[in-house]
């Protein structure tokens, strides 16, 4: 059975670079068609996603935080990374990772999610 799991320090200062990692179990990340993705839920905007990696390596990201975003991976680990600079206390949220069939940037797409886990940008 296919389990994400994000992990990372749950509380970031202002201008500083929030990493988390998810880690995968019960699937391959370089699985043909499959592309993993970071989400957030904020109770202003709700789920927003903000890019993926594909099996292949490709990376794909939100236009509106393009800038800030990188993600990446470690296929010995079986994990991916998301970074976001420059955070300010607006991405205090909550951030899952996530797996979806195709080049998709519909959450609904995505069909298996990790638990999730709160940031907190503050100084």
């Amino acid at each position: 059975q296919l389990q994400l799991r994000e992990s990372g320090p749950g509380l970031v200062k202002p201008s500083q670079t929030l990493s988390l990692t998810c880690t995968v179990s019960g699937g391959s990340i370089t699985t043909n068609s499959y592309y993993w993705g970071w989400i957030r839920q904020s109770p202003v905007k709700g789920l927003e996603w903000m890019g993926s990696i594909a099996y292949g390596g490709g990376t794909y990201y939100n236009p509106d935080i393009k800038s800030r975003t990188s993600i990446s991976r470690d296929t010995s680990k079986n994990q991916f990374t998301l970074q976001l600079s420059s955070v300010s206390p607006e991405d205090t949220v909550v951030y899952y990772c996530a797996r979806v069939f195709g080049q998709y940037a519909d959450v609904a797409r995505f069909d298996s999610w990790g638990q999730g886990t709160q940031v907190t940008v503050s100084s």
